[in-house]
Order: structure tokens, then C-alpha cells, then sequence
């Protein structure tokens, strides 16, 4: 019984040191330091022993290395390093708060003439129909067939300058041939394995795959008939059927592949003669409030777009600045668009184009052209860009294209758009043969037609299909400029001329230009 209770005594007296045994390492570290190193008294440690102490139980190994170190030299070494390391320490220390709340501000505001860009402008028609009719009046008059067979539609006679009777005779008798080479169709949703012919009015089989040229991009409500047309290969083994969620859209394409095929054949001389002069496009021209005229634009052929006239082109003379804004100092022209002279089923409206572009730059007038209205007087806002990049390894722009694998085939510089559409017409030359129309001409290529090139319309489709699906390579090899200028435009609106001006502003334009021009006919562009 004794002995029981000297056990439990003896856990008693145990328990009141089990803290120490929990001791945080704060609470240790502190009793050690007054065990070992008295504050008071006699026994209180000098500043060498601290010192000592310190260097002893630190972490920092070069102040270890300085107490432990035998011979003055080491001990001098270790003092360097230790030193320098500290002095380090601090140095970017006061970087990092100088950076921290330093803020400096550089405003410099100083005004300076800028460069008037080149504007070039087209007539949405690009040649006038009277200089084209006889190439065209085969595919007019089919084209005007397939209305009839398919929408009923009545021969239209009422224009004069579209009288047919000289050259419908001489039609009648012959073969179709464009509607035989690419044939116009209408499918019905439930029966995609006939459709009636445009020609014929007949139901036929058709092969191939069908390919409907809006499901890439959107969503287009079902119809119960589309409208399309059949493209073969040459030995028609393989055949594909483009449909258009509108008969409008499915003739116009096919009548501009086959205008492409026409105009191709067609020397470059010839187009030129045929499309508008400057001075029939321009009636009047101001810039920076002094008169200006034909002479002050160059001559630039568009495949799609004809003659089309660029204003402040170095090729004439040096470029033009500006120092003020607004309509008043910048270009302000009327320009005469002659819409008697408009192809009926190339273009469904009338007015010009208009792009704003550097003087190297080539103008891509079918891709960002802006569309200016007939009988409105429309001005232009520019507002400049300027855009520059760091080359590799910051990014993966290129300075000038000359580290890019696709040869330049326009005469301007280099830009991201001129290398896709370069990537495309090369790639175009090395499948189909030839080049498409609406691009320039590689090196020892042609353009394709009919007579050479059978395949082409075929080989065009399937490779612009490719290309939109970025399998030809051209999206991933192309890069963009390190540096490019990029013009916004915000366009305004006006009626013109106004009822109180036009009965004396009209006839004093016709004496001017020395013809009868009609108040429907006057279009004006004012550009600021």
C-alpha cells in the first residue's frame, strides 16, 4: 500500500514539468540566452563575448567564418565577403523602395505638319457597259435566260442602252455554252439528288458532294429550294455543288466566274480604254483649299474595280502635309459615277470606293474599301495609328518579310494581308496552273481561262475552301509587320445637293464638264 502511493506521488511530482517539454522554440531559445548569458550582474557577458556568441549561433555563415577562421588573412577575407554581401543587400533594398514610390512623368505636347495619306477611289462598276457589251452579251443573255426558265422573269427592254435586239437574233440558233460548262441549279431540301436545271426547266441527277457556301460562317434558316451551281474536274470525276441561301447571290457568282474567265483574256491596254477616264470620274477637286484636278491623281488598275485614281502618290510629286484638321483643309472631290454605264449583274449598286493607305501600301480596295452613297455629300475623319513591335525573341512579327518563306507579288511593302493573299495566289499557280483573276501575276504565270485551263473554276473552289479551313499553311507561316500605320474612319452624312442649291449648282457642273448630267447621277465625296 506503501509503495502504491509513493508511484502516484511520483506522477504528481512529474507533472508540472511536462511545459517544458511542450516549450515553444521562441521560449527556449529565450531561456537559454539567460542561462547561458546573464544581463546582470558580475557574470554579465562584455560586447566581444556577444559578439562571439553571435557569430557562434547564427545563421549567416560568413559571420560564422569569421570567429572560426584561423589566421588574420581568412578572417580579413570573410570580413570582405560578409561585408560586401551586406552592402548588396542594402543597395537593392533602396533600388526596390526608390522604384517603389519614384514616379516620374515626361508630357511633351508639340504640334507638326503629318503626311496626308494616298486615297484612292474606284467606281463600284468598273468599266463602263457600253466598252463591254459585245464581249459580254453571250453571258448577259444567258444569264437573262436562266431568270426567265427559273423566276419567270419578262425581257427587260426599257433602257435603251440595253436593247438586245441587235445581237439576240444572232444568240438565238447557238448553244448555251456557259450555262453547259457551269450549269445553274435549284434543289429542294427534301431531294438533294435532283435539281432542275436553269437551262432546261428539267429535273437531273446530280453527284457529288454539296457544299453550301454560308454554313462556314452562320447559321441560314432552311428554304424549300436553294439555288447553286455544279463545278467539275476535268474528267469530271469529281464534282462538287455550290449552293447560296439566295438565287441573287447564286447568279451573281456565276456570273462572276465567268466575267473573271472573260476579262482575263483581255489585254491589260484594252481595260484600261475601257474603264472611266480621270477626268470623266473627277468633276471637281480641292485640297487644303487650293484647286486641284486629273493631273494631281495616278492611274491604278484594279482587276475588279478597273481604272481607279490615287491622290498624294509620290510617283507624281512629294507627298502633301497638313497641319489643321477638318473638311476644309483636306481633300474634297465630286466625283461623276455615270450609272447608265453600270453592268446590271456585276454590281447591284452604285457609288465608289474609297480606301485611305500609306503611299507604299497597296490598296485593298475589295477588302477594307469604304462605300461611298450616290447624291450624298459624305466626309471622312481620319485618325492615325501608329504601331510599333519588338521583333524576337519579344515577339513573332517580322521587320520587312524578308524572313518570310511566301514571296511578295505586289509591288508595295510588306504586310500581313499581302502575304496571305501572295500565299494563296502561289499556292493557287502550283495546284490549279494558272492565277487567279482578281490578284497579281506571279513570275511566269497566267491568269486562268477556259481555252487553258479547263479545271480552274473546280481547283479555285476546292483551294479557297482549304485555304478558309487554314490547311494550305498560310495563316501559320504569314506573321504580322513589327510596324504599320493603321487609319480609323468615321464617316458622316449629307443630303446633296440641297432643293435651294441644285437649281443653280446642277447646270453650272454641266457647263463645267461640258455633257448633260442629271441630278441622280452627281455623287460627291468630301474627305476630311
Amino acid at each position: 500500500m506503501g509503495t502504491t502511493l509513493h508511484i502516484l506521488l511520483h506522477i504528481k511530482l512529474a507533472w508540472p514539468s511536462s511545459p517544458i517539454l511542450i516549450m515553444a522554440p521562441g521560449e527556449k531559445i529565450k531561456a537559454k540566452i539567460k542561462k547561458n548569458l546573464p544581463v546582470t550582474g558580475p557574470q554579465a557577458p562584455t560586447i566581444k563575448e556577444l559578439m562571439r556568441w553571435y557569430c557562434l549561433n547564427t545563421n549567416t555563415h560568413g559571420c560564422r567564418r569569421i570567429v572560426v577562421s584561423r589566421g588574420r588573412l581568412r578572417r580579413l577575407l570573410w570580413v570582405l565577403f560578409t561585408l560586401t554581401a551586406v552592402a548588396l543587400i542594402f543597395w537593392q533594398c533602396a533600388l526596390l523602395i526608390s522604384s517603389f514610390y519614384t514616379v516620374s512623368v515626361s508630357i511633351k505636347v508639340h504640334f507638326q505638319k503629318l503626311d496626308f495619306p494616298a486615297v484612292t477611289i474606284c467606281n463600284i462598276n468598273p468599266y463602263k457597259y457600253s466598252a463591254v457589251r459585245d464581249l459580254l452579251a453571250d453571258l448577259e443573255q444567258e444569264t437573262r435566260t436562266a431568270l426567265k426558265n427559273l423566276y419567270g422573269f419578262p425581257e427587260n427592254k426599257s433602257r435603251k442602252r440595253r436593247e438586245a435586239e441587235s445581237w439576240t437574233s444572232a444568240w438565238e440558233g447557238t448553244q448555251p455554252k456557259f450555262l453547259k460548262l457551269v450549269p445553274l441549279l435549284a434543289f429542294s431540301q427534301d431531294e438533294t439528288s435532283k435539281a432542275r436545271d436553269f437551262l432546261t426547266g428539267r429535273k437531273r441527277k446530280v453527284s457529288g458532294s454539296i457544299i453550301h457556301k454560308a454554313s462556314d460562317v452562320m447559321h441560314v434558316h432552311e428554304s424549300k429550294e436553294v439555288v447553286g451551281f455544279q463545278l467539275c474536274s476535268n474528267d469530271t470525276s469529281k464534282c462538287a455543288v455550290y449552293t447560296f441561301s439566295s438565287g441573287v447571290n447564286a447568279i451573281q457568282e456565276w456570273y462572276k466566274l465567268h466575267y473573271m474567265n472573260i476579262m482575263a483574256q483581255v489585254p491589260l491596254e484594252k481595260k484600261i480604254n475601257m474603264s472611266y477616264s480621270a477626268e470623266e470620274l473627277l468633276v471637281t477637286c480641292f485640297f487644303d483649299g487650293m484647286s486641284c484636278d486629273a493631273r494631281n491623281f495616278t492611274l491604278f488598275h484594279h482587276p475588279m474595280y478597273g481604272n481607279c485614281y490615287t491622290f498624294n502618290n509620290r510617283e507624281n510629286e512629294t507627298i502633301l502635309s497638313t497641319s489643321m484638321g477638318g473638311s476644309e483643309y483636306g481633300l474634297q472631290v465630286i466625283l461623276y459615277i455615270n450609272e447608265e454605264e453600270y453592268n446590271p449583274f456585276l454590281v447591284s449598286s452604285t457609288g465608289a470606293k474609297v480606301i485611305v493607305h500609306r503611299q507604299d501600301e497597296y490598296p485593298f480596295i475589295e477588302d477594307i474599301g469604304t462605300e461611298i452613297e450616290t447624291a450624298m455629300a459624305t466626309s471622312i475623319g481620319m485618325h492615325l495609328t501608329e504601331s510599333f513591335k519588338l521583333s524576337e525573341p519579344y515577339s513573332q512579327c517580322t521587320e520587312d518579310g524578308s524572313d518570310v518563306p511566301i514571296s511578295n507579288i505586289y509591288n508595295a511593302a510588306y504586310s500581313l494581308q499581302i502575304c496571305l493573299h501572295s500565299c494563296f495566289q502561289t499556292k493557287m499557280v502550283e495546284k490549279c496552273g494558272c492565277a487567279q483573276y482578281s490578284q497579281p501575276l506571279p513570275p511566269a504565270a497566267n491568269y486562268c481561262n477556259y481555252q487553258q485551263h479547263p479545271n480552274w473554276m473546280y481547283c479555285y473552289y476546292q483551294l479557297h475552301q482549304a485555304f478558309v479551313r487554314e490547311e494550305l499553311g498560310c495563316q501559320s507561316v504569314c506573321r504580322e509587320a513589327c510596324s504599320f500605320k493603321e487609319w480609323t474612319l468615321t464617316t458622316s452624312l449629307a443630303q446633296w445637293p440641297s432643293e435651294v442649291s441644285e437649281k443653280w449648282l446642277l447646270p453650272v457642273l454641266t457647263w463645267d464638264q461640258g455633257q448633260q448630267i442629271k441630278k441622280k447621277l452627281n455623287k460627291v465625296l468630301v474627305m476630311a
